[in-house]
């Protein structure tokens, strides 16, 4: 019953700690999205979507803030 209460505890607490990391990592990048949208709700929107696009392409961490930043620029143009 020991090993059963350990196990349990076990797995429940990296299922709690993988939660967090995937969550803190979605709203830093929703805040890094958000950020290079200013103040402008549009732009706001703009970013948000193309953020959810990046998801969906499946743009790699390392390369989300370069990609966003085009996003932002192409915004302006």
């Amino acid at each position: 019953m020991d090993y059963f209460i350990i196990a349990i505890t076990t797995a429940a607490g990296l299922y709690f700690h993988w939660w967090l990391y995937v969550r803190i990592k979605r709203w830093s990048d929703r805040d890094l999205a958000l950020s290079l949208a200013g103040n402008d709700e549009r732009k706001r929107a703009f970013m948000l979507e193309r953020l959810d696009h990046a998801r969906a392409q499946k743009v790699k961490r390392k390369e989300l803030a370069a990609w966003l930043e085009r996003a932002a620029a192409e915004y302006s143009a």
